[in-house]
């Protein structure tokens, strides 16, 4: 079996943005996904937030940074997500 058929069978696996909001734990960060949902009976449109462990192999990525994550297997009890690539840094100043 090649990877693209290993590909093929996985099927298709979601992406997030969002902005890392703790980087305290070993190969973990925590990534606050930030999305629109409109209110039922009022209809204007309501932010709604999840706070989601992500796993970063080599600590890189640090509190601020905007990141997208993407699905995965399970990786240990609340990991499900692993960072996919850093999108943009916040300036030091």
């Amino acid at each position: 079996m090649t990877a693209e058929d290993a590909m093929g069978t996985r099927g298709i696996q979601k992406r997030k943005v969002g902005v890392v909001v703790s980087d305290r734990m070993d190969k973990t960060v925590v990534v606050r996904v930030e999305r629109l949902v409109p209110h039922p009976v009022y209809k204007k449109y309501v932010k709604r937030r999840n706070n989601i462990k992500a796993h970063d192999e080599r600590n890189e990525y640090q509190i601020g940074d905007r990141v997208e994550i993407i699905e995965s297997r399970p990786i240990s009890k609340d990991k499900r997500w692993r960072v996919n690539q850093l999108i943009d840094r916040p300036v030091v100043r």
